[in-house]
């Protein structure tokens, strides 16, 4: 366990009934690190379903040949603004929004993060690009129509309202960084004594690397938006070949940051799972350092392998052959993690929590991911499957399969701890057979239809693919059905939950040694940590 040289002491309330404001505003002008989580939480749960519904809407489309609701335009529309919402409003922001402002300071023994009220202004960020990217669906000419990649020449000749869909995104990027900023120099500066950096939790060494690629990353993808909001307004050609630009310029600068943002979205998820594996292994993690430092070479080699999206836009042989190499590269330190959670597992004394359940999910449907995703680091078959569905398959395993179910696995793990009230753990078992059954009949059904040469973001379907859209169709209802019970059981948990115990699982880190919900300031004395963070003792308890 992280053990301490003197007991925690407690007489502090909750933080949700700490003195100070009350309602709306006790919220949103608080700079409590605790609530300004639990407002990314709720922010972002709103945005991924609304995302849900357009991604529903784009499925009932598919389910026959011709048109079934909308027309071409509102499908262009659908998968622009379900890209754009689902990417910057949830996946990027992610579990280290929602989590890491939640439990960063905890778990290193902290009373806040470094910046409180900057913490704070990341939060009003992406609430503000939000509300810009709704508008642009019904302002100006029409709700955009290019993609969430943004790609010119379309994004610079669409008539649509690409230049305020683009600014929202920018404006959400601030969001990003200013959380970069905050949470690296939160871990430099606040660490308690004793928490060296090879006692620090797993999951705060994930939130030091995706910062990283934060601050570094985040600052390319706004320059290059505000290139296309100019070529828009005054045609600076850039991005023009007819003026001496290069369309392929923007494809660079664009995966540049996209690439390293997926790793924004999956490095948070890897350092949650790492959290919740040893709790219910009832043993210490194994290879500690292997699961730190991989975090960080995904970091950096995450940064170098932007060209393999762009393996039929026209590179040299050479290039081709380098960032193929790369792609394969940055494979190895994800095997490693999986390696080490893998072997965390051998003879311990596994309780099949729903945390653990959700955790194992994450894994199995996360390789799926991987997997496809080295295949399309081979240069043969990306020429083949390259603007298929299956990509789109592909990105759903790892964003969906990924970060979702890594997200899922968090909340039902760290939700007693945050809200003070437990949930009903028989709904979340059963909610789990609808998402797995579900999630693998619509997206393993994308990477099949792929293969076969479907092509990704076609308004309409020929009739030797029928029958592989009307799987994913039923598969995303399936999924939708799984959803609802998951939340609808957080939500019945919030509202008439029993009283959670203050370690309901048995952990050893340091959120497990406070009260649920925390105290207003985590700890009234700052602690002094004196071992490392997953020591089970011989019974395997904390």
């Amino acid at each position: 366990m992280t053990t301490l040289a003197e007991p925690l002491v407690h007489t502090q309330p909750g933080f949700l009934d700490a003195p100070g404001r009350k309602g709306l505003l006790g919220w949103v002008l608080s700079t409590d690190h605790k609530r300004v989580g639990i407002l990314y939480l709720y922010s972002m749960v709103a945005f991924f379903f609304v995302g849900v519904a357009l991604g529903v809407f784009m499925r009932l489309e598919q389910l026959t040949e011709g048109r079934t609701l909308m027309s071409a335009q509102t499908y262009n529309a659908l998968f622009t603004v379900h890209g754009v919402i689902m990417i910057f409003m949830f996946v990027v922001p992610g579990l280290s929004a929602v989590f890491g402002n939640f439990f960063l300071p905890i778990l290193i023994g902290a009373k806040d993060v470094a910046f409180p009220r900057l913490n704070l202004a990341s939060w009003y960020c992406l609430v503000i690009g939000a509300c810009l990217a709704v508008l642009s669906l019904f302002t100006g000419p029409g709700a955009p129509d290019t993609g969430w990649t943004f790609y010119v020449p379309f994004s610079m000749k669409s008539g649509t309202n690409v230049s305020l869909a683009v600014f929202s995104a920018v404006v959400m990027g601030f969001s990003s960084i200013l959380t970069g900023l905050n949470f690296i120099t939160t871990v430099h500066r606040l660490r308690a004594p004793g928490m060296t950096w090879h006692r620090m939790p797993l999951f705060c060494w994930s939130l030091y690397a995706t910062s990283w690629i934060q601050i570094l990353a985040t600052p390319i993808l706004g320059i290059t938006f505000i290139l296309v909001m100019l070529e828009r307004l005054f045609g600076i050609g850039i991005f023009d070949p007819a003026k001496g630009g290069d369309p392929i310029l923007y494809q660079h600068l664009f995966w540049i940051y996209s690439h390293p943002a997926v790793y924004i979205m999956i490095l948070p998820a890897m350092g949650a799972i790492s959290e919740i594996l040893p709790t219910f292994a009832r043993r210490t993690i194994f290879g500690y350092r292997a699961i730190a430092y991989s975090s960080l070479s995904i970091a950096a080699f995450g940064s170098l392998v932007w060209a393999h999206h762009m393996f039929t836009s026209g590179m040299s042989a050479f290039g081709n052959m380098i960032f193929s190499l790369l792609t394969m590269i940055v494979a190895i330190p994800s095997a490693i993690k999986v390696f080490n959670w893998t072997a965390t597992l051998y003879k311990g004394s596994i309780e099949m929590s729903p945390p653990l359940l959700y955790a194992l999910t994450f894994i199995f449907l996360f390789c799926i991911g991987g997997l496809t995703g080295v295949m399309q680091g081979a240069l043969a078959i990306n020429q083949h499957v390259h603007d298929t569905y299956f990509i789109v398959g592909h990105f759903h395993y790892v964003m969906f399969g990924g970060t979702g179910f890594a997200f899922f696995a968090a909340l039902l793990y760290w939700f007693p701890k945050m809200f003070g009230r437990d949930y009903n753990r028989k709904v979340a078992y059963a909610a789990w057979i609808p998402l797995f059954v579900g999630f693998n009949l619509l997206y393993f059904t994308m990477l099949i239809l792929g293969y076969m040469g479907m092509p990704r973001r076609y308004y309409d379907h020929l009739p030797q693919y029928h029958t592989g859209h009307l799987v994913a169709t039923v598969g995303s209802w399936i999924l939708v059905l799984g959803l609802v019970v998951l939340f609808g059981n957080f939500v019945a948990a919030l509202l008439r939950g029993r009283k959670a115990e203050d370690n309901p699982w048995g952990g050893v880190t340091l959120e497990w040694k406070i009260p649920s919900p925390p105290p207003q300031e985590n700890f009234e004395t700052v602690p002094t940590v004196t071992g490392p963070p997953y020591s089970f003792g011989k019974e395997g308890g904390p």
